[in-house]
């Protein structure tokens, strides 16, 4: 630990000390400057992307965004005229008035011109590796990052028509689908390591990824791929994975939908937004589905509806504030499959069902979050997020095949018994960044420094199972009598797991040239966790609460030789909690995972191509099992095993 601290004061310092220059420097003279930020549309009000906008008489300027956004930055104070240019349209100038260290607004509305076309160039295309992602709280380009990336935009979600998120990982790799809880949850992994409802955000806030999401109200899906202990804490060394919802938009629009499948699918969707009352100040954006459907087995159904409102308010000139809400409901057949005779797959039919017909897995999840944005300057941002979501799932069901020590025999005779289990839990969260950029010299920097606080109150009703409900025979189903019948299954055991968790964190990508660049940072991460368990047979509560602290670091050198290529090698470091206890009934400390990856980035074709490889090593340092001692059989009593 002495070492850790001396590496933190060491960081502080330098932190301070390159502010204190920039300081410095602003007191010395330099040139006053602002920006200037506005839209850009047409005169039907659609935006305009990829509108050249330039400042009179120089060489600044910049590309409108898809939905019609553009900044100017580093102005020099003064009068200005900026002037909107796009093939098609008709030219349009605008006197503005710069101010130091203020953000001006600046509108542009363009006509389209009759004047005849003789050749038309497309520009403004960037690669994935040049589009900047959010998912690291930073918005930095891939091809500046010591770590692999995956963005899977909107353009790609709706042409390939994903319906899952499994469809969505389709693009990607390194994340795959692990297991599907009879047909409710895409249990999700990534390098080895499941990602559970830690490893799985919604615009930057965790979310219980039980449930399957919904897929028709992403903008985007990004794909963190390694460690990201830095930024979010206990996670997963495998990664994390961010879904990004569509947000409001000023312009008036929409679309409506409907999509028709196989064994009565049918899933319409509406997606509406806009200015409230014409606004320039709040828009609005409603996304919601319904879908109901069959299956390729018999009995198994399922229905879901889903509605995302969103709101923006400009606040000023300088704050944004972002509501978003977002509610699931999902009920549907449990399906376990159809079992293994001998380890080996069961020859049926693939429409066997061999459940009952009143089985259900009902789901139910709400959210609410609000981010809150704040440009301090044309170089330092502020963003507030505070979200909380309410998750409840009620499972009523035959076991798995060969579930509770019930196997299915040779001649297809199987004991069917059933289980229950209902989970709530209600999650929240809140952070704070503050991201910025500046200069020391020659070196520019990237900022991000933040802090954020989570808990989790989760109480799981584990129902005494029936271990013999009744029988049937898989390759004849009308060999037995089925019953139809709802049994009342009394409860067992409650457990309330509550977990609280706190973290502070600092990370500096610091630019040498436009080559070398080296992205290092520091967090402190504290989680407390508990147990109460209260057996209903005794009326007895057992109580467990661990308390972990960690220090994970990271550190990333990118070269790139051309502005095309980049080469990168990085080290982080992440921690585990461990549940259960020791041998002597300690509880267990947490494991700390060490991960080494080397990696090339490459645009390839003018960009239409990004071709990437990476090579990671993962080190568990103190891999958590089950202790042997002494003939144990007790699965809460482990040890911790070595790397």
């Amino acid at each position: 630990m002495r070492t850790i601290a001396i590496h933190v004061q060491w960081l502080l310092i330098l932190v301070t000390v390159t502010l204190s220059i920039n300081l410095a420097h602003a007191e010395d003279g330099e040139v006053p400057t602002g920006s200037v930020r506005g839209r850009v549309i047409t005169s039907d009000g659609q935006p305009a992307s990829y509108v050249t906008i330039t400042l009179k008489g120089s060489q600044k300027g910049t590309l409108s965004t898809e939905d019609g956004s553009y900044v100017l930055r580093h102005l020099p104070a003064g009068q200005h005229i900026l002037i909107a240019t796009f093939v098609g349209l008709q030219p349009q100038e605008q006197l503005v008035s710069v101010q130091n260290g203020q953000v001006t607004e600046v509108m542009f509305t363009l006509t389209e011109t009759a004047r005849q076309l003789d050749a038309v160039q497309v520009r403004g295309f960037k690669s994935d590796n040049q589009k900047p992602v959010s998912v690291g709280k930073v918005a930095i380009r891939p091809m500046d990052l010591p770590q692999a990336v995956a963005v899977v935009e909107r353009e790609v979600l709706e042409r390939q028509q994903t319906l899952r998120l499994s469809d969505v990982l389709m693009n990607t790799n390194g994340v795959y689908v692990m297991g599907t809880s009879g047909g409710s949850q895409e249990e999700l992994a990534g390098r080895g390591f499941a990602f559970n409802s830690s490893n799985t955000f919604k615009n930057g806030a965790r979310f219980n990824n039980a449930a399957m999401p919904e897929i028709s109200a992403l903008e985007r899906v990004e794909v963190l791929k390694g460690s990201s202990a830095i930024l979010f804490g206990n996670v997963a060394a495998g990664g994390i994975i961010n879904l990004v919802t569509k947000k409001p938009q000023f312009q008036p629009g929409g679309s409506a939908s409907v999509r028709l499948g196989s064994f009565g699918f049918v899933k319409p969707s509406v997606d509406v937004y806009g200015g409230v009352g014409n606004s320039q100040r709040v828009a609005y954006r409603l996304n919601t589905t319904y879908e109901q459907g069959n299956s390729f087995r018999d009995e198994v159904k399922s229905k879901r509806f889903y509605v995302n409102p969103s709101l923006l308010i400009k606040l000023s000139g300088k704050t944004d504030l972002l509501v978003e809400g977002d509610y699931l409901y999902d009920n549907r057949t449990a399906d376990f499959g159809t079992g293994a005779i001998d380890y080996a797959i069961a020859n049926l039919p693939r429409s066997r069902f061999l459940g009952v017909s009143w089985g259900y897995n009902r789901i139910e999840q709400r959210s609410l979050s609000a981010t809150l944005s704040h440009q301090l300057n044309q170089n330092w941002q502020i963003r507030a997020l505070g979200s909380v979501q309410d998750f409840y799932s009620d499972l009523f069901a035959t076991q798995r095949p060969n579930g509770n020590s019930q196997f299915i025999k040779t001649d297809g005779t199987w004991i069917r018994g059933l289980q229950r289990t209902q989970v709530a839990e209600t999650y929240w969260i809140g952070q704070v960044d503050l991201t910025g950029q500046f200069t020391t010299g020659a070196i520019k920097h990237t900022l991000l420094v933040g802090a954020d606080a989570d808990q989790y109150r989760t109480n799981t009703t584990a129902y005494n199972p029936v271990a013999r409900y009744d029988t049937i025979n898989v390759f004849d189903l009308t060999k037995f009598r089925q019953r139809n019948d709802i049994p009342t299954l009394t409860a067992r055991t409650l457990t309330n797991a509550p977990i609280n968790r706190a973290g502070v964190y600092v990370q500096d990508l610091i630019s040498f040239s436009d080559k070398i660049k080296l992205l290092a940072g520091l967090r402190y991460s504290y989680q407390q966790t508990g147990s109460n368990v209260l057996t209903y047979a005794d009326n007895k509560t057992t109580s467990v609460t661990t308390f972990d602290d960690a220090v994970t670091p990271r550190v990333g050198f990118v070269y790139q030789p051309v502005p095309t290529t980049s080469l990168f090698v990085s080290y982080a470091n992440s921690f585990n909690t461990n549940t259960g206890v020791d041998v002597a009934g300690n509880a267990l400390p947490p494991s700390f995972i060490n991960q080494y990856e080397a990696g090339i980035k490459n645009d390839l074709f003018n960009g239409f191509l990004s071709a990437n490889v990476t090579a990671y090593q993962i080190i568990n340092s103190n891999l958590a099992q089950t202790s042997l001692a002494g003939g144990n059989k007790n699965s809460n009593n482990k040890e911790l095993a070595g790397g």
